[in-house]
């Protein structure tokens, strides 16, 4: 096939691709947007759900899925975690998870990558339900982070794609740019600057806390994009249509509502996470 042939053909599987991420965006965005805002059990129930399809996939990636006792293990910790999680019981959540990542390590072939796999989960898990559960300030700073964390991925996937340039870690991510680091960081900066304009926190802390996000947003997506590198593994399952798997959806939310929750806990404390965002 002639390169003139190829370009053609390529054209259509990204049109096609861009299709189904759309729709697929158009689906899942509102409905997470609604249980967040419906809060409690609801989103933790959602929150738990995603942190057990994040280490069963991580297992897949890793090679470790075959191993029942440590994905079963796994999700009992996850699972109980959750329901610790949505009594208010935040110590007895982590004292699970702490058991939970000694059986995984004991039980599993690849004790570090399984555990790791817990941890990461596990992480996304905790640092989403501190988030949300500020009464005050908990539902505007859980969608400042997402919504800076969607418009750091588009951004970046028009501002790659439009613009092109050097890559950005070739090595790890080769599609990458830094036009499209760039992107991304400028759309987040958008959307700060909205939340600003609404009233919703003060100019400069926003502004960079937007930023950071973004930053940890992009790092997310680079670090799972090495996690996959490693195993050989182009998407961590196909669960979501033009999305991959949820790792492939998640990774730069899981990073963001992460260094989000430790923000707002040095701040605030463990019951202020979201004040500790937001109010300055």
């Amino acid at each position: 096939m002639s390169e003139g042939e190829a370009a053609p053909a390529a054209t259509g599987r990204d049109s096609r691709n861009l299709l189904m991420r759309v729709v697929a965006a158009m689906v899942l965005a509102p409905a997470a947007i609604a249980i967040a805002y419906a809060g409690g059990w609801l989103w933790t129930a959602l929150v738990t759900l995603a942190a057990i399809g994040l280490y069963v996939e991580w297992l897949m990636i890793v090679g470790a899925v075959r191993e029942t006792r440590v994905v079963g293990s796994g999700v009992v910790a996850l699972a109980v975690a959750g329901f610790c999680l949505a009594a208010g019981r935040i110590e007895a959540s982590l004292l699970v998870l702490v058991l939970g990542f000694a059986v995984v390590a004991l039980l599993s072939s690849r004790p570090y990558w399984a555990a790791a796999g817990l941890f990461y989960a596990a992480a996304a898990q905790i640092a989403s339900v501190l988030v949300r559960q500020d009464q005050t300030e908990g539902y505007v700073a859980l969608i400042l982070i997402l919504l800076v964390v969607w418009v750091t991925d588009i951004g970046g996937y028009f501002a790659g794609r439009g613009i092109g340039g050097p890559k950005l870690w070739p090595r790890v991510s080769p599609k990458k740019t830094w036009a499209g680091a760039i992107g991304g960081l400028a759309a987040s900066l958008a959307i700060s600057a909205g939340f600003v304009g609404l009233g919703l926190g003060k100019t400069i802390p926003i502004l960079l806390l937007g930023v950071t996000l973004s930053i940890a947003s992009q790092l997310g997506d680079l670090f799972e994009s090495a996690v996959k590198r490693r195993f050989g593994v182009k998407d961590s399952s196909q669960l979501i249509p033009g999305h991959g798997g949820l790792m492939d959806r998640l990774d730069g939310f899981i990073a963001a509502v992460v260094l989000a929750a430790i923000f707002g806990f040095l701040r605030s404390g463990v019951d202020g996470v979201g004040r500790g965002l937001m109010v300055w």
